[in-house]
C-alpha cells in the first residue's frame, strides 16, 4: 500500500496534467490549426449573431477560403509588427534589461533588505518582493535565498523566510507601486480584444495602476501576518541538519556596489520626482511656498497637452520607466565596472533583446491567433453568446467578479506563461465583460490577480523546482509536498483578501486606473 499523502498524489496529478501540455508557442499554432476548422464547420453551418451595437448580422467567416488563406499570408509581416504589446515590451526591456544585467536592480534590492532593522526583517522582505517584480527574475533568484539566508542568520526559520519571500514574489506578482513591462504586454492584448466590441477603444499602461497599488499594503499585511502568527509557528524552531547542505552566508556589498547603489538609485528618483512634478497642476501651488520649486524644475504641469489631458503622459509611461532604468543602470555600471566601454554597454544591452528571443517566437504565434480569431468573427459570435449564458444564469456583477477570478486563479493551476493565457482568454472574456456592463479594464485587473496568487500552489510556475532546491539547503527532505503544504495559506488568503477588495471595488465602483472605472460604458 502506498503511503504517500492525498496532498502529494494529487500534486503529482497536477505536475502530470501540467506536463502534458505543449509549450505555450506549439499551443498556439494548435489552436490556430483548431480555428481553421472551426471557422469552416461554423460558416458551413451558417453561425452568425447581432451586433450588440450596430444590430448588424455578423456571419462566421471561413478561413479556410481562398481569399481570407491570400489575406492572412499578405498580411502575416504585418499583423507581428502591429501586435501591440510587441514595441511596448521591447521598449520597456531595454531599460529594465540593461539595469538588471549591470547587477544594478539586484544589488538595490538586496542593499533594501540588508539596511532595515531587524524588527522589521518580514515587513522588508514581503513589501520588497511584491516590488520586485519590475525586476523581472530577480525577486527570485536574490530575494528568496537571501530571505532564507537573512531568517537563519536571525535566528529564524529560513523556511518561514523563504516562504515569505515566494509569496511576496510569486503569489503577489499582481501587485505593485509602480508601472511595468506586464502592464504593456496585457494592455496591447486587451485593447486588441476589446476592440472587437468598440473599435476605438484605448488601454492605457495605467489601466489597473490604482487597483495594483492597493493590493501593495493589502498583500503585505497578509504575508506578515502569515509569517509570523500562523507558518512560522506551525514550523517551530530550526535546527540546521546535518547533510542539508551549506548554509550560505548574505553577502555584503562592496563599497564600491553600495556607492553605485546609492547614486543610481539617487538618480532614478529624482528623474521620477521631475516627471511626477509635471503632472501635478500649476493652480494648486500658486502664490504658495512650494511656488519655489518651478526656479530649480521644470515648470509644473509640463506633462499636459494641449487639450489639459494626460493621455500622452499614460502612453509615454513606457519610455519613461525604460529610460529611467537605463541611465539608472548605466551610472550603477560605470562606477561597479560592470562595463568599462560604450560598446560593452551596448552589448549588454542587446543581450536583454536576446532574453526576449522566445519571447518574439510567442508573440508572433499568438499575434496570428488573436487576428485570426477576429477575422474569422468568432470572438464576437462567442463574445455574445458567453454573455448570454452568463447573464441567464445570473451570473453578472458581483457573481461575475467572483467567478472569473476563481477561473483565472483555477487555469494557472495549469498553464504558467500570463500573457498566453490572456492571448486565449481576452478575446472571448473582455468583449463578454463589456456586454455585461463591466470594463474591459476591469476584466483585465481581474485576470491578473486570479493568475498570481495561485503561483505558490501549481508545479506549473517556472521556479517551483528553484524554491524546492533553495529549501533543501536548509531541510533536506523539503519536497513538493513540503512546498506546497507552506504555501497553501498563503494562496488562500491572498485569495480572500484580493476579492474582498475586488468585491469592495466594483461595489464602490472605484477607479481602477486614471479615468477607468469597472463599469462598461462608463458612468
Amino acid at each position: 500500500m502506498s503511503t504517500r499523502s492525498l496532498t502529494d498524489r494529487l500534486l503529482d496529478g497536477v505536475e502530470r496534467a501540467g506536463n502534458r501540455l505543449p509549450d505555450p508557442v506549439n499551443l498556439f499554432l494548435i489552436l490556430i490549426a483548431i480555428l481553421f476548422v472551426i471557422s469552416f464547420a461554423a460558416a458551413l453551418g451558417g453561425a452568425s449573431v447581432v451586433h450588440p451595437n450596430t444590430k448588424a448580422t455578423v456571419p462566421v467567416v471561413n478561413l479556410l477560403s481562398a481569399d481570407q488563406i491570400r489575406r492572412w499570408l499578405a498580411e502575416m509581416p504585418t499583423i507581428f509588427a502591429a501586435f501591440p504589446p510587441l514595441g511596448m515590451v521591447l521598449v520597456a526591456m531595454v531599460g529594465v534589461g540593461f539595469a538588471e544585467k549591470t547587477g544594478y536592480i539586484g544589488a538595490a534590492l538586496s542593499a533594501f533588505v540588508q539596511a532595515m532593522p531587524r524588527w522589521t526583517l518580514t515587513t522588508t522582505i514581503v513589501f520588497a518582493g511584491i516590488m520586485s517584480n519590475l525586476a523581472s527574475d530577480a525577486g527570485y533568484v536574490i530575494l528568496i535565498p537571501l530571505a532564507a539566508a537573512l531568517f537563519a542568520g536571525a535566528g529564524r526559520h529560513p523556511i518561514a523566510g523563504l516562504a515569505a519571500a515566494f509569496a511576496a514574489v510569486s503569489g503577489g506578482y499582481s501587485a505593485n507601486l509602480l508601472i511595468g513591462s506586464l502592464d504593456a504586454l496585457l494592455a496591447g492584448i486587451t485593447q486588441t480584444a476589446a476592440r472587437l466590441i468598440e473599435p476605438t477603444i484605448t488601454i492605457t499602461i495605467a489601466a489597473n495602476w490604482y487597483l495594483m497599488a492597493a493590493l501593495v499594503p493589502l498583500y503585505t499585511a497578509i504575508g506578515v501576518w502569515l509569517t509570523d502568527r500562523v507558518i512560522e509557528p506551525r514550523l517551530g524552531p530550526w535546527k540546521p541538519e546535518a547533510g542539508a547542505g551549506d548554509i550560505p552566508e548574505v553577502a555584503a556589498l562592496s563599497e564600491t556596489q553600495r556607492r553605485g547603489v546609492r547614486l543610481a538609485s539617487w538618480t532614478f528618483l529624482g528623474m521620477w520626482v521631475v516627471i511626477l512634478w509635471g503632472v501635478v497642476p500649476k493652480e494648486p501651488f500658486a502664490g504658495t511656498m512650494l511656488s519655489f520649486l518651478d526656479s530649480i524644475l521644470p515648470p509644473s504641469g509640463f506633462m499636459y497637452d494641449q487639450k489639459g489631458s494626460l493621455d500622452q503622459f499614460y502612453h509615454a509611461l513606457v519610455a519613461l520607466l525604460s529610460i529611467t532604468f537605463l541611465i539608472s543602470g548605466l551610472i550603477y555600471g560605470r562606477i561597479t565596472g560592470a562595463f568599462r566601454s560604450e560598446k560593452e554597454a551596448v552589448r549588454m544591452a542587446s543581450g536583454t533583446m536576446a532574453d526576449l528571443a522566445y519571447y518574439i517566437l510567442l508573440v508572433l504565434a499568438v499575434s496570428q491567433f488573436i487576428k485570426l480569431f477576429e477575422w474569422s468573427n468568432l470572438g464576437i459570435w462567442s463574445a455574445v453568446n458567453s454573455a448570454a449564458a452568463l447573464q441567464a444564469a445570473g451570473i453578472t456583477g458581483s457573481v461575475l467578479v467572483v467567478a472569473f477570478l476563481l477561473l483565472s486563479a483555477f487555469v494557472n493551476l495549469f498553464i504558467g506563461s500570463a500573457s498566453a493565457k490572456w492571448a486565449l482568454m481576452a478575446p472571448i472574456f473582455v468583449p463578454a465583460f463589456m456586454l455585461l456592463g463591466m470594463s474591459p479594464e476591469a476584466a483585465q485587473g481581474l485576470y491578473r490577480i486570479g493568475d498570481s496568487f495561485t503561483n505558490v500552489i501549481t508545479p506549473m510556475t517556472t521556479y517551483f523546482a528553484l524554491v524546492i532546491v533553495f529549501g533543501q539547503k536548509y531541510a533536506r527532505d523539503f519536497g513538493i509536498g513540503s512546498l506546497i503544504a507552506v504555501m497553501l495559506p498563503y494562496a488562500l488568503w491572498f485569495g480572500v483578501g484580493s476579492t474582498i477588495l475586488c468585491l469592495g471595488w466594483y461595489w464602490l465602483d472605484l477607479p481602477l486606473g486614471p479615468g477607468v472605472g469597472m463599469l462598461y460604458p462608463p458612468r
